[in-house]
């Protein structure tokens, strides 16, 4: 277990970049691929799905700032970069990708799970003091 967690903090930056394509390749699939049932949408489960994403993103570009020590401004930008990454993805979606539709309240979606990320790193006190 040990040798894995060294390998995934090893490579914590491909991870990253691996992550934001996933999230890109799941924005981009057209919506008649994507499953729909009737009580998922009850639950909001496509904003659930749309925090925990960017949630994930979010830690893992943090976990990138801690082990580079990089300096608390680069932190800002890139937490910025990764809320512009969501906002894009929804533009993209209106745009570019086929049978896809933008909506605002994914945007929110995906900067809610950022901003959890945050809150997660800043009650940690992972780098913030």
């Amino acid at each position: 277990m040990k040798k894995i967690k060294i390998t995934i903090w090893n490579n914590i930056g491909l991870l990253t970049i691996l992550w934001a394509l996933i999230i890109l390749v799941l924005c981009a699939t057209p919506g008649s691929y994507l499953p729909t049932a009737s009580w998922l949408e009850m639950l909001s489960f496509d904003k659930w799905v749309h925090a925990g994403l960017f949630f994930i993103l979010t830690s893992l570009v943090f976990l990138l700032c801690f082990k580079k020590q990089w300096d608390f401004t680069y932190w800002i930008v890139l937490f910025i970069l990764t809320l512009s990454y969501g906002g894009l993805l929804e533009i993209m979606q209106a745009l570019v990708f086929s049978e896809r539709s933008a909506d605002w309240q994914d945007f929110v979606a995906n900067s809610f799970g950022s901003f959890g990320a945050l809150v997660l790193f800043k009650k940690t006190k992972v780098y913030f003091h």
